[in-house]
Protein backbone atom coordinates (compact mmCIF):
# COMPACT_ATOMS: atom_id res chain seq x y z
CA UNK A 1 0.00 0.00 0.00
CA UNK A 2 2.89 2.31 0.80
CA UNK A 3 4.41 1.64 -2.64
CA UNK A 4 1.12 2.51 -4.31
CA UNK A 5 0.87 5.75 -2.34
CA UNK A 6 4.42 6.60 -3.40
CA UNK A 7 3.55 6.01 -7.05
CA UNK A 8 6.02 3.14 -7.41
CA UNK A 9 3.19 0.70 -8.22
CA UNK A 10 -0.19 1.23 -9.86
CA UNK A 11 -1.89 -1.69 -8.11
CA UNK A 12 -1.21 -4.91 -6.24
CA UNK A 13 -2.38 -8.19 -7.77
CA UNK A 14 -3.23 -10.82 -5.20
CA UNK A 15 -4.76 -13.81 -6.96
CA UNK A 16 -3.55 -16.69 -4.79
CA UNK A 17 -3.69 -14.64 -1.56
CA UNK A 18 -7.31 -13.79 -2.42
CA UNK A 19 -8.08 -17.48 -2.86
CA UNK A 20 -6.63 -18.18 0.59
CA UNK A 21 -8.61 -15.27 2.05
CA UNK A 22 -11.29 -13.58 -0.12
CA UNK A 23 -11.62 -10.82 2.50
CA UNK A 24 -7.94 -9.92 2.48
CA UNK A 25 -8.39 -6.23 1.48
CA UNK A 26 -11.10 -5.67 4.10
CA UNK A 27 -9.01 -7.23 6.86
CA UNK A 28 -6.04 -5.04 5.92
CA UNK A 29 -8.25 -1.95 5.89
CA UNK A 30 -9.77 -2.90 9.23
CA UNK A 31 -6.30 -3.68 10.65
CA UNK A 32 -7.34 -7.27 11.40
CA UNK A 33 -3.98 -8.62 10.35
CA UNK A 34 -4.09 -11.62 12.70
CA UNK A 35 -7.34 -12.77 11.08
CA UNK A 36 -5.82 -13.09 7.59
CA UNK A 37 -5.41 -16.63 6.25
CA UNK A 38 -2.10 -16.08 4.54
CA UNK A 39 -1.31 -17.90 1.30
CA UNK A 40 1.56 -20.37 1.73
CA UNK A 41 2.44 -20.45 -1.97
CA UNK A 42 1.95 -24.23 -2.26
CA UNK A 43 0.23 -23.87 -5.66
CA UNK A 44 -2.33 -26.57 -4.86
CA UNK A 45 -4.84 -24.23 -6.51
CA UNK A 46 -2.71 -24.22 -9.67
CA UNK A 47 -2.36 -28.01 -9.60
CA UNK A 48 -6.15 -28.36 -9.64
CA UNK A 49 -6.31 -26.13 -12.69
CA UNK A 50 -3.65 -28.22 -14.43
CA UNK A 51 -5.50 -31.43 -13.55
CA UNK A 52 -8.86 -30.04 -14.63
CA UNK A 53 -10.48 -30.80 -11.26
CA UNK A 54 -12.39 -28.53 -8.83
CA UNK A 55 -10.12 -25.98 -7.20
CA UNK A 56 -8.76 -26.51 -3.70
CA UNK A 57 -6.78 -24.30 -1.32
CA UNK A 58 -4.67 -25.47 1.60
CA UNK A 59 -5.57 -22.45 3.72
CA UNK A 60 -9.19 -21.99 2.60
CA UNK A 61 -11.10 -25.30 2.49
CA UNK A 62 -14.31 -23.55 1.39
CA UNK A 63 -12.72 -22.56 -1.93
CA UNK A 64 -14.63 -24.20 -4.78
CA UNK A 65 -17.52 -25.23 -2.51
CA UNK A 66 -19.31 -21.89 -2.23
CA UNK A 67 -22.00 -22.85 -4.74
CA UNK A 68 -22.00 -26.65 -4.60
CA UNK A 69 -22.15 -27.02 -0.82
CA UNK A 70 -23.07 -23.45 0.12
CA UNK A 71 -19.94 -22.92 2.22
CA UNK A 72 -18.93 -19.38 3.19
CA UNK A 73 -15.25 -18.61 3.95
CA UNK A 74 -16.09 -16.78 7.19
CA UNK A 75 -19.52 -18.02 8.27
CA UNK A 76 -20.76 -21.45 9.34
CA UNK A 77 -24.14 -22.74 10.54
CA UNK A 78 -24.64 -22.64 14.33
CA UNK A 79 -24.84 -25.80 16.39
CA UNK A 80 -28.18 -27.58 16.33
CA UNK A 81 -27.68 -29.20 19.71
CA UNK A 82 -25.30 -27.39 22.10
CA UNK A 83 -22.99 -30.08 23.45
CA UNK A 84 -19.37 -31.05 24.08
CA UNK A 85 -17.21 -32.59 21.36
CA UNK A 86 -13.74 -34.13 21.50
CA UNK A 87 -11.12 -33.78 18.76
CA UNK A 88 -8.14 -36.10 19.16
CA UNK A 89 -5.07 -34.87 17.30
CA UNK A 90 -4.06 -31.29 16.54
CA UNK A 91 -2.56 -31.56 13.08
CA UNK A 92 -4.07 -29.71 10.10
CA UNK A 93 -7.29 -31.75 10.14
CA UNK A 94 -7.76 -31.63 13.90
CA UNK A 95 -7.06 -27.90 14.14
CA UNK A 96 -9.49 -27.04 11.33
CA UNK A 97 -12.18 -29.37 12.68
CA UNK A 98 -11.84 -28.00 16.22
CA UNK A 99 -11.89 -24.39 15.01
CA UNK A 100 -15.03 -24.78 12.92
CA UNK A 101 -16.86 -26.80 15.57
CA UNK A 102 -16.03 -24.04 18.04
CA UNK A 103 -17.21 -21.40 15.54
CA UNK A 104 -20.50 -23.27 15.37
CA UNK A 105 -20.84 -22.95 19.15
CA UNK A 106 -19.93 -26.41 20.44
CA UNK A 107 -17.82 -26.85 23.56
CA UNK A 108 -14.61 -28.24 22.10
CA UNK A 109 -11.94 -30.30 23.83
CA UNK A 110 -8.80 -30.61 21.66
CA UNK A 111 -6.30 -33.24 22.78
CA UNK A 112 -2.78 -33.54 21.32
CA UNK A 113 -0.39 -36.35 22.23
CA UNK A 114 2.78 -34.32 21.54
CA UNK A 115 4.05 -31.18 23.26
CA UNK A 116 3.04 -28.84 20.42
CA UNK A 117 0.15 -28.15 18.07
CA UNK A 118 0.37 -28.44 14.29
CA UNK A 119 1.26 -32.05 13.54
CA UNK A 120 2.79 -32.64 10.11
CA UNK A 121 2.49 -28.93 9.25
CA UNK A 122 5.05 -28.00 11.90
CA UNK A 123 7.18 -31.07 11.09
CA UNK A 124 7.38 -30.27 7.38
CA UNK A 125 8.04 -26.60 8.09
CA UNK A 126 11.34 -27.69 9.67
CA UNK A 127 12.62 -28.71 6.24
CA UNK A 128 14.51 -26.37 3.93
CA UNK A 129 12.16 -24.14 1.93
CA UNK A 130 8.96 -25.10 3.75
CA UNK A 131 9.01 -22.71 6.72
CA UNK A 132 5.98 -20.92 5.29
CA UNK A 133 3.93 -24.12 5.75
CA UNK A 134 3.68 -23.14 9.43
CA UNK A 135 1.14 -20.47 8.52
CA UNK A 136 -1.47 -23.25 8.24
CA UNK A 137 -1.16 -24.09 11.93
CA UNK A 138 -0.33 -20.58 13.17
CA UNK A 139 -3.59 -19.14 11.80
CA UNK A 140 -5.75 -21.84 13.32
CA UNK A 141 -3.96 -21.89 16.66
CA UNK A 142 -4.38 -18.13 17.01
CA UNK A 143 -8.08 -18.31 16.15
CA UNK A 144 -8.66 -21.14 18.62
CA UNK A 145 -6.92 -19.18 21.35
CA UNK A 146 -9.40 -16.33 20.91
CA UNK A 147 -12.41 -18.56 21.63
CA UNK A 148 -13.77 -19.20 25.08
CA UNK A 149 -15.42 -22.51 24.22
CA UNK A 150 -12.17 -24.38 23.41
CA UNK A 151 -9.96 -26.25 25.86
CA UNK A 152 -6.59 -27.43 24.49
CA UNK A 153 -4.56 -30.18 26.16
CA UNK A 154 -0.97 -30.84 25.05
CA UNK A 155 1.12 -33.89 25.89
CA UNK A 156 -2.16 -35.77 26.34
CA UNK A 157 -2.11 -39.19 24.74
CA UNK A 158 -5.59 -40.66 25.04
CA UNK A 159 -6.47 -44.33 24.80
CA UNK A 160 -9.97 -45.70 24.28
CA UNK A 161 -10.63 -46.20 28.00
CA UNK A 162 -9.64 -42.62 28.84
CA UNK A 163 -11.97 -41.30 26.15
CA UNK A 164 -14.82 -43.31 27.62
CA UNK A 165 -14.05 -41.84 31.03
CA UNK A 166 -14.34 -38.30 29.63
CA UNK A 167 -18.00 -38.98 28.91
CA UNK A 168 -18.06 -37.07 25.61
CA UNK A 169 -20.38 -38.69 23.10
CA UNK A 170 -19.10 -36.96 19.95
CA UNK A 171 -15.51 -37.82 19.00
CA UNK A 172 -13.42 -36.79 15.98
CA UNK A 173 -10.19 -38.73 15.49
CA UNK A 174 -7.37 -36.94 13.65
CA UNK A 175 -4.35 -39.01 14.61
CA UNK A 176 -2.52 -38.57 11.29
CA UNK A 177 -0.27 -41.01 9.45
CA UNK A 178 3.28 -42.36 9.50
CA UNK A 179 5.78 -42.99 6.71
CA UNK A 180 6.46 -46.66 6.12
CA UNK A 181 9.91 -48.01 6.90
CA UNK A 182 9.81 -51.16 4.77
CA UNK A 183 9.93 -49.71 1.24
CA UNK A 184 6.39 -50.59 0.21
CA UNK A 185 5.15 -47.94 -2.21
CA UNK A 186 4.03 -47.30 -5.76
CA UNK A 187 6.45 -49.69 -7.45
CA UNK A 188 6.30 -52.67 -5.14
CA UNK A 189 3.73 -53.90 -2.64
CA UNK A 190 6.40 -56.06 -1.01
CA UNK A 191 9.05 -54.87 1.48
CA UNK A 192 12.59 -54.30 0.22
CA UNK A 193 14.87 -57.19 1.15
CA UNK A 194 17.97 -56.80 3.29
CA UNK A 195 16.97 -53.56 5.04
CA UNK A 196 18.44 -54.83 8.31
CA UNK A 197 21.92 -54.33 6.81
CA UNK A 198 21.65 -50.53 6.55
CA UNK A 199 20.48 -47.62 8.70
CA UNK A 200 16.93 -46.95 7.50
CA UNK A 201 15.10 -43.65 8.01
CA UNK A 202 11.86 -42.04 6.89
CA UNK A 203 10.84 -38.40 6.32
CA UNK A 204 9.42 -38.45 9.86
CA UNK A 205 12.95 -39.04 11.17
CA UNK A 206 14.45 -36.28 9.02
CA UNK A 207 11.76 -33.80 10.06
CA UNK A 208 12.41 -34.65 13.71
CA UNK A 209 16.10 -33.81 13.29
CA UNK A 210 17.58 -37.31 13.56
CA UNK A 211 21.32 -37.36 12.79
CA UNK A 212 22.27 -39.63 9.89
CA UNK A 213 25.98 -39.88 10.57
CA UNK A 214 28.73 -40.15 7.94
CA UNK A 215 28.71 -41.74 4.49
CA UNK A 216 26.50 -41.55 1.39
CA UNK A 217 22.76 -41.11 1.92
CA UNK A 218 20.42 -42.73 -0.60
CA UNK A 219 16.94 -41.23 -0.79
CA UNK A 220 14.42 -43.53 -2.43
CA UNK A 221 11.42 -41.55 -3.67
CA UNK A 222 8.71 -43.97 -4.68
CA UNK A 223 6.02 -41.55 -3.48
CA UNK A 224 6.70 -39.13 -6.37
CA UNK A 225 5.16 -36.19 -4.52
CA UNK A 226 6.99 -33.09 -3.37
CA UNK A 227 8.61 -34.34 -0.16
CA UNK A 228 11.32 -36.57 -1.63
CA UNK A 229 12.94 -33.67 -3.45
CA UNK A 230 12.62 -31.43 -0.39
CA UNK A 231 14.31 -34.02 1.86
CA UNK A 232 17.14 -34.45 -0.66
CA UNK A 233 17.73 -30.70 -0.82
CA UNK A 234 17.52 -30.43 2.97
CA UNK A 235 20.08 -33.18 3.64
CA UNK A 236 22.42 -31.94 0.93
CA UNK A 237 22.29 -28.49 2.48
CA UNK A 238 23.34 -30.07 5.78
CA UNK A 239 26.50 -31.38 4.10
CA UNK A 240 25.55 -34.97 3.32
CA UNK A 241 26.52 -36.70 0.09
CA UNK A 242 23.07 -37.43 -1.31
CA UNK A 243 22.06 -39.91 -4.02
CA UNK A 244 18.45 -39.52 -5.18
CA UNK A 245 16.74 -42.64 -6.57
CA UNK A 246 13.23 -42.50 -7.98
CA UNK A 247 10.97 -44.83 -9.90
CA UNK A 248 9.72 -41.80 -11.84
CA UNK A 249 11.32 -40.38 -14.98
CA UNK A 250 11.96 -37.02 -13.30
CA UNK A 251 12.42 -35.74 -9.76
CA UNK A 252 9.18 -35.11 -7.86
CA UNK A 253 6.76 -35.36 -10.83
CA UNK A 254 3.84 -34.02 -8.77
CA UNK A 255 5.55 -30.64 -8.76
CA UNK A 256 4.98 -30.35 -12.51
CA UNK A 257 1.39 -29.58 -11.54
CA UNK A 258 2.52 -26.85 -9.15
CA UNK A 259 4.91 -25.34 -11.74
CA UNK A 260 7.98 -26.12 -9.62
CA UNK A 261 9.48 -29.30 -11.07
CA UNK A 262 12.24 -27.73 -13.14
CA UNK A 263 13.27 -25.54 -10.22
CA UNK A 264 13.32 -28.56 -7.89
CA UNK A 265 15.49 -30.70 -10.15
CA UNK A 266 17.80 -27.82 -11.08
CA UNK A 267 18.29 -27.16 -7.37
CA UNK A 268 19.37 -30.74 -6.68
CA UNK A 269 21.75 -30.72 -9.65
CA UNK A 270 23.26 -27.46 -8.40
CA UNK A 271 23.72 -29.05 -4.96
CA UNK A 272 25.66 -31.94 -6.52
CA UNK A 273 22.99 -34.54 -5.74
CA UNK A 274 23.37 -37.70 -7.81
CA UNK A 275 20.05 -38.42 -9.56
CA UNK A 276 18.96 -41.88 -10.69
CA UNK A 277 15.58 -41.88 -12.45
CA UNK A 278 13.44 -44.81 -13.66
CA UNK A 279 15.02 -46.98 -10.96
CA UNK A 280 13.45 -48.94 -8.11
CA UNK A 281 15.32 -50.38 -5.13
CA UNK A 282 14.78 -54.13 -4.98
CA UNK A 283 17.29 -55.20 -2.35
CA UNK A 284 20.05 -54.17 0.05
CA UNK A 285 23.27 -56.20 -0.27
CA UNK A 286 27.02 -56.16 0.33
CA UNK A 287 29.87 -55.80 -2.16
CA UNK A 288 33.53 -55.69 -1.13
CA UNK A 289 32.64 -55.06 2.51
CA UNK A 290 30.37 -52.16 1.55
CA UNK A 291 26.59 -52.09 1.98
CA UNK A 292 24.54 -50.75 -0.90
CA UNK A 293 21.23 -50.83 -2.73
CA UNK A 294 20.42 -52.79 -5.84
CA UNK A 295 18.59 -50.72 -8.48
CA UNK A 296 16.36 -52.19 -11.13
CA UNK A 297 15.48 -50.20 -14.25
CA UNK A 298 11.75 -49.77 -14.68
CA UNK A 299 12.07 -50.16 -18.46
CA UNK A 300 14.44 -53.10 -18.69
CA UNK A 301 17.67 -51.13 -18.88
CA UNK A 302 20.89 -51.76 -17.01
CA UNK A 303 20.68 -52.51 -13.30
CA UNK A 304 22.96 -50.66 -10.86
CA UNK A 305 24.37 -50.91 -7.35
CA UNK A 306 24.98 -47.90 -5.10
CA UNK A 307 26.94 -47.93 -1.86
CA UNK A 308 25.20 -46.17 1.01
CA UNK A 309 25.53 -45.67 4.74
CA UNK A 310 21.96 -44.46 5.24
CA UNK A 311 18.74 -45.13 3.34
CA UNK A 312 15.82 -42.70 3.53
CA UNK A 313 12.58 -44.28 2.34
CA UNK A 314 10.01 -41.86 0.92
CA UNK A 315 7.55 -44.47 -0.29
CA UNK A 316 4.14 -44.49 1.35
CA UNK A 317 2.26 -43.30 4.42
CA UNK A 318 0.01 -45.47 6.55
CA UNK A 319 -2.96 -44.25 8.56
CA UNK A 320 -2.23 -44.07 12.29
CA UNK A 321 -5.71 -45.04 13.41
CA UNK A 322 -5.53 -47.76 16.14
CA UNK A 323 -7.44 -45.47 18.51
CA UNK A 324 -10.28 -45.14 16.02
CA UNK A 325 -10.34 -48.90 15.51
CA UNK A 326 -10.51 -49.50 19.25
CA UNK A 327 -13.38 -47.06 19.66
CA UNK A 328 -15.17 -48.50 16.66
CA UNK A 329 -14.82 -51.99 18.14
CA UNK A 330 -16.36 -50.76 21.39
CA UNK A 331 -19.28 -49.34 19.40
CA UNK A 332 -19.74 -52.65 17.61
CA UNK A 333 -19.51 -54.63 20.85
CA UNK A 334 -22.00 -52.29 22.50
CA UNK A 335 -24.51 -53.09 19.78
CA UNK A 336 -24.26 -56.83 20.37
CA UNK A 337 -23.90 -56.96 24.18
CA UNK A 338 -26.30 -56.39 27.00
CA UNK A 339 -26.28 -52.84 28.43
CA UNK A 340 -25.03 -54.11 31.80
CA UNK A 341 -21.90 -55.73 30.28
CA UNK A 342 -20.56 -52.62 28.50
CA UNK A 343 -19.44 -49.13 29.62
CA UNK A 344 -22.31 -46.67 29.58
CA UNK A 345 -20.54 -43.86 27.72
CA UNK A 346 -19.58 -45.37 24.38
CA UNK A 347 -19.17 -42.48 21.85
CA UNK A 348 -22.42 -42.08 19.92
CA UNK A 349 -20.68 -40.35 16.99
CA UNK A 350 -17.20 -41.38 15.86
CA UNK A 351 -15.58 -39.67 12.86
CA UNK A 352 -12.15 -40.37 11.36
CA UNK A 353 -10.63 -37.40 9.54
CA UNK A 354 -7.49 -36.16 7.79
CA UNK A 355 -4.46 -38.33 7.13
CA UNK A 356 -5.78 -40.90 9.60
CA UNK A 357 -8.65 -41.42 7.16
CA UNK A 358 -6.67 -41.14 3.91
CA UNK A 359 -3.07 -39.86 3.77
CA UNK A 360 -2.78 -37.03 1.25
CA UNK A 361 -1.79 -33.40 0.88
CA UNK A 362 -2.06 -30.92 3.74
CA UNK A 363 -4.88 -29.35 1.73
CA UNK A 364 -6.73 -32.68 1.82
CA UNK A 365 -6.35 -32.93 5.59
CA UNK A 366 -7.63 -29.38 6.15
CA UNK A 367 -10.58 -30.03 3.84
CA UNK A 368 -11.40 -33.28 5.65
CA UNK A 369 -11.44 -31.50 9.01
CA UNK A 370 -13.64 -28.71 7.67
CA UNK A 371 -16.02 -31.16 6.00
CA UNK A 372 -16.46 -33.11 9.23
CA UNK A 373 -17.30 -29.93 11.16
CA UNK A 374 -19.74 -28.74 8.49
CA UNK A 375 -21.56 -32.07 8.24
CA UNK A 376 -21.85 -32.70 11.99
CA UNK A 377 -25.58 -32.75 12.82
CA UNK A 378 -26.37 -31.66 9.26
CA UNK A 379 -29.41 -32.88 7.35
CA UNK A 380 -28.28 -36.07 5.49
CA UNK A 381 -30.35 -35.14 2.44
CA UNK A 382 -28.65 -31.75 2.15
CA UNK A 383 -25.23 -33.37 2.56
CA UNK A 384 -26.05 -35.83 -0.21
CA UNK A 385 -27.26 -33.07 -2.52
CA UNK A 386 -23.87 -31.37 -2.19
CA UNK A 387 -22.12 -34.52 -3.39
CA UNK A 388 -23.95 -34.58 -6.71
CA UNK A 389 -24.73 -30.94 -7.43
CA UNK A 390 -23.17 -29.77 -10.70
CA UNK A 391 -21.95 -26.38 -11.87
CA UNK A 392 -24.32 -26.64 -14.87
CA UNK A 393 -27.91 -26.13 -13.60
CA UNK A 394 -29.26 -28.00 -16.62
CA UNK A 395 -27.69 -31.18 -15.21
CA UNK A 396 -29.47 -30.88 -11.88
CA UNK A 397 -32.88 -32.03 -13.10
Amino acid sequence: VSLIKQGVLDFIGAARPSIADPFLPNKIQQQRIEDIRECIGCNVCVSCDNLGVPIRCTQNPTMGEEWRRGWHPEKIAPAKTPQSVLVVGAGPAGLECALQLANRGYEVMLSEASKHLGGRVVAESNLKGLAIWRRVSDYRIYQLQQLGNVNIYLDSHLDAQQILELGIAQVFVATGSRWRKDGVGRTSRRPIGGLEQVAVYTPDDIMNGVSLGQGPVVIYDDDQGYLGGVVADHLSDLGHKVLFVTSASIVSPFTELTLEQKQVQQGLVAQGVGIYTNKSIVNVSQKSDHVGVELKCEYGGQDEWLACASLVLVTERESASPLYQQLQQLQDDNGTSSPMSMPMLIPMSLTLIGDALAPGLIADAVFSGHLAAQEFEADPDIVEQGLFKREMPSLNS
